[in-house]
């Protein structure tokens, strides 16, 4: 039987060997997911620009939402969701996608030679296609209204690199576990809702009082969020020492992910 290697040097040695096998993958995959529709990939401009219409409509007209922390304008309001939402959606389509990831691609799993680590990669590459049309479209927004955007937002990946890392840990864990446990896509839906609301999209951190906002940053996606705004719209440098520690805890998450799917990848044909 084949020996599947747990060790972070395979985690980055898999990743470099099929590279053009994921860059496939993530090009079958967006391409697949706009097939037979009229419209096509513009649906990657649209989906968000509506969803940031109907969620600054209901925040800053029906509830009459402020930002409260130098933005009082709805085009403030709206571009400083949008930026959280940008982030959100990222992780949130990855973390949705993880459990089923295996189970719907069960053709792979009886083929040795196919390395079933990558899936959770081309599952990123897509969302992070999409991430990209959403920030181009934040951009050519901003530079509408305010002209030409900060520099500081070329800092963007790296901002996102830690966040990103900790998410192919959880994919590679959810991943695993969706095969040998069906309930986690259930449960994992619920919980991608829960985060929506309980990570400052709707909000900044500075709107909560004080003794709940540790609770708040708590949530790994808060940090990433409110980096996200300041290098995209405040123009601020990021939190280095911020964006170091997390990057170091990622690191760590992301190569137990990756040893607990390899060391239960052996079980998957038996369960398919």
């Amino acid at each position: 039987m084949q020996d599947f290697k747990p060790t972070p040097r395979e985690m980055a040695g898999s990743l470099r060997r099929n590279w053009s096998l994921i860059a496939t993958l993530v090009k079958r995959e967006v391409i697949g997911r706009y097939r037979g529709s009229v419209m096509g990939i513009l649906w990657s401009f649209f989906n968000p620009l509506f969803m940031l219409v109907i969620y600054t409509f209901v925040f800053s007209v029906v509830f009459k939402a402020r930002w409260h922390d130098g933005a009082e304008s709805k085009t403030d309001f709206a571009l400083l969701l949008f930026a959280g939402l940008i982030v959100f959606n990222l992780f949130a389509e990855c973390l949705n996608r993880a459990p089923t990831l295996i189970m719907s691609n069960a053709n792979y799993v009886k083929k040795v030679i196919f390395p079933l680590e990558i899936l959770p990669w081309a599952t990123l590459g897509s969302a992070l296609f999409h991430a990209g049309i959403s920030v181009a479209v934040w951009l050519l927004v901003y530079s509408v209204v305010y002209g030409v955007p900060h520099v500081t937002v070329l800092l963007l990946p790296l901002v996102l690199i830690p966040m990103l890392l900790m998410t192919m840990g959880v994919c590679w864990a959810l991943a695993s576990l969706g095969v040998f446990l069906r309930d986690v896509s259930h449960f994992i839906g619920i919980v991608t809702s829960v985060l929506m609301f309980m990570s400052p999209i709707f909000y900044p951190i500075t709107a909560l009082p004080e003794k709940y906002r540790t609770i708040l940053l708590a949530n790994p996606l808060a940090g990433t969020i409110e980096q996200a705004r300041d290098v995209m719209f405040w123009g601020r440098m990021p939190d280095l020492k911020f964006l170091s520690v997390y990057l170091i805890c990622s690191l760590l998450i992301a190569c137990l992910g990756f040893a607990w799917f390899q060391k239960t990848r052996k079980g998957f044909a038996d369960v398919i």
